[in-house]
């Protein structure tokens, strides 16, 4: 697994879909992933500090893992299958460790309200995009490669014009 952080959000401006954009440490490794509006603001609202006067669903769902004995460690996105992410909550309750399966989206929204490591693993990673120099080298290989590999090719993250 390899720790990433978020680098911001964005608007593909395509599709008019947010997307979601994570960066290793060391920026030689990026990972956009697409999410739902609501999914964008829930996220946006932890990155820019928001509080509101009563807990929004991911804000509750915090306060429930940790009113049951509950700690999250870790949020990992573990796989890419069919141009789907596939991510898991690490919960520690006890001396049992258990891992809930999660939309990518959900889990990071939930992760950045318990400040835990979002981390990916490095298959899903070498099935997306490589930096190097700051250019991308598409190696997804998947029956919607080509149209995949347009987006990631037109995708500056230089590009501010479209930063939610």
């Amino acid at each position: 697994m390899i720790e990433m952080q978020i680098y911001g959000l964005a608007l593909d401006e395509d599709s008019q879909v947010p997307v979601l954009i994570l960066k290793d440490k060391a920026e030689k490794q990026v990972l956009p992933i697409w999410i739902g509006a609501m999914e964008a603001v829930a996220i946006s609202m932890v990155l820019n500090d928001v509080r509101l006067p009563r807990p929004m669903t991911h804000d509750l769902l915090l306060q429930a893992i940790e009113a049951l004995g509950g700690k999250i460690r870790f949020v990992d996105v573990v796989r890419l299958h069919e141009n789907t992410y596939y991510s898991e909550i690490e919960v520690l309750q006890g001396d049992s460790l258990k891992r809930i399966d999660s939309r990518p989206s959900d889990a990071i929204a939930l992760g950045l309200r318990a400040q835990v490591p979002i981390r990916v693993s490095e298959e899903v990673l070498a099935q997306i995009v490589e930096v190097r120099e700051n250019q991308y080298q598409a190696v997804l290989k998947t029956e919607d490669a080509q149209q995949w590999n347009e987006i990631l090719e037109k995708y500056s993250v230089d590009d501010t014009k479209y930063k939610m």
